[in-house]
């Protein structure tokens, strides 16, 4: 039989909202108007507004709520450990499946002796600045030695022992004191400065944490721990304190003074020191993470590495260009150089006809007739020592100057020769003088055998002349006077001397 032709049960379906509006109305409907007394536990005020706090007598706990206009217009705030009669309305939050008192009015219904006492301790000590959170230090992380101040003889110490040893298995020195009566106070005191003035790495080595324990009971039986010695004892220890006295609902004085509060001996335990198993997987994830990622790292420069070098060209495509201009360069090398030589010969000669001996020795004559001429109109006995040593001066002038004359022609002689000494080393006549031969056909140079085969006149040229032969299809060489050599050097000008 198919599942799905199965008739439903007599009992109604409900969704979640459904049954949890169900129970708001009955709630809201049989509990629409109440007045509670108790002692007012936790207060929480965000930045809402709202007020949240908790009503509880010695077996329970009520969550309540003053909404932000109620709460303005209160004329007491309620603080912790006030006993107070609030009147309100109950009702569900069904976030969280729970009830709570939505409170219109709360009234102050006296303060007990032992609470009226606690306030004003508390009071005092924090105008003293006990409870300041500047004052406090994070525990250590990873402390070596654990000292607990807990009755030896409870179910306390047999829990933070086993915590830890689940955790992170620690050293624990344990100071036995009594956890409520007269001595708990003094006790617990010694206890705290007794492990201060431990030394360091003695015999007996000194706690890297303390923990103050005890289980949860009434405010009588919590009230050691609100003695103002144990507070101060706490407040001036220089070895990081956690509080876990009582359960999460009660609050002691030392709380306040301690550098972190517990809510219960065994989360004490489990703030003093992280799981063992957590922090070695933690160190193998991270291990793991750290090669992985290096790993990748790898592979994206190993794949970027082979991107870049298939884009880069190939080598010869990189000097093809280089090498075309070489040829090229090459190419025009013989006909720059001559036209070098031509030009500089040319220069050569405009100089040297502007520099002949015969201009400068007319130059040098016409300004002797033109001093003579000046010394006729002058005083001669006046100015005789000035123009002799003028004279001296255009003398010694003219010999510089036909010095520096000779010395360039000089100068321009010997680029002349290099340059000429150039030519004839890149010229094709060295290369016939090594045995090789130029051959042309029909005026052109020929560099295979079809073009010769094809000539119908070919010229060979050696190094000392040149052959005429037939060409190519038409038989046998017919031998030709050899060509006169002409000259490879060009002789220079003839220059004579300037004086």
């Amino acid at each position: 039989m198919d599942l799905l032709d199965d008739e439903p049960g007599n009992a109604p379906e409900f969704s979640v909202s459904e049954l949890s509006g169900a129970i708001k109305r009955v709630i809201e409907g049989e509990f629409g108007h109440v007045r509670v007394k108790g002692e007012v536990g936790r207060v929480s005020r965000p930045r809402s507004g709202h007020l949240y706090l908790d009503l509880k007598d010695d077996r329970s706990v009520l969550a309540s709520i003053i909404w932000k206009g109620v709460a303005g217009r209160l004329s007491v705030q309620p603080e912790e450990g006030m006993e107070v009669v609030a009147t309100g309305r109950l009702t569900t939050f069904a976030g969280q499946s729970r009830y709570q008192l939505v409170i219109e009015d709360i009234k102050p219904a006296g303060m007990g002796a032992l609470m009226a006492m606690l306030e004003k301790r508390r009071t005092a000590l924090a105008a003293e600045g006990l409870f300041a959170p500047e004052r406090k230090r994070r525990p250590p992380f990873l402390p070596e030695v654990i000292g607990v101040v807990t009755s030896p003889s409870g179910a306390v110490i047999r829990d933070i022992l086993h915590r830890l040893r689940d955790r992170f298995p620690r050293k624990v020195l344990i100071w036995p004191v009594a956890v409520q009566g007269e001595r708990c106070a003094p006790e617990v005191t010694r206890a705290i400065e007794g492990f201060n003035r431990m030394t360091p790495g003695g015999a007996l080595p000194r706690p890297d944490l303390i923990i103050v324990a005890r289980g949860g009971g009434s405010i009588e039986d919590l009230w050691g721990f609100n003695e103002e010695a144990v507070v101060r004892a706490a407040a001036a220890s220089d070895i990081p304190l956690i509080s876990a006295v009582g359960h999460e609902t009660d609050t002691t004085l030392i709380d306040h003074a301690a550098d972190l509060r517990a809510p219960t001996p065994t989360a004490a335990a489990e703030l003093a020191v992280p799981v063992r198993l957590d922090l070695l997987n933690w160190f193998d994830g991270q291990g793991a993470r750290l090669l992985q990622a290096l790993s990748g790292q790898v592979r994206a420069r190993d794949q970027r590495l082979r991107d870049l070098a298939r884009a880069l060209p190939r080598p010869e495509t990189l000097t093809e260009g280089a090498r075309q201009r070489l040829d090229t360069v090459g190419d025009r090398l013989p006909f720059a150089l001559r036209t070098l030589v031509r030009q500089r010969e040319l220069q050569l000669t405009r100089s040297a006809g502007v520099l002949r001996p015969a201009l400068l020795r007319a130059g040098l004559e016409g300004e002797r007739r033109r001093l003579a001429g000046m010394a006729a109109r002058l005083n001669i006995r006046a100015l005789g020592r000035d123009m002799l040593h003028k004279r001296t001066e255009y003398e010694r002038l003219a010999l510089r100057l036909s010095r520096a004359g000779e010395g360039q022609i000089a100068g321009w002689r010997k680029q002349i020769d290099a340059l000429a000494r150039l030519q004839d080393t890149l010229s094709h006549k060295a290369t016939l003088a090594r045995g090789y031969a130029v051959v042309r056909g029909d005026g052109a140079v020929v560099t295979t055998f079809a073009a010769a085969r094809s000539a119908t006149a070919l010229e060979i040229e050696f190094s000392d002349g040149h052959l005429a032969v037939a060409g190519g299809s038409g038989g046998g060489a017919s031998p030709a006077k050899p060509a006169r050599r002409t000259s490879a050097k060009a002789k220079p000008p003839e220059q004579g001397s300037l004086f």
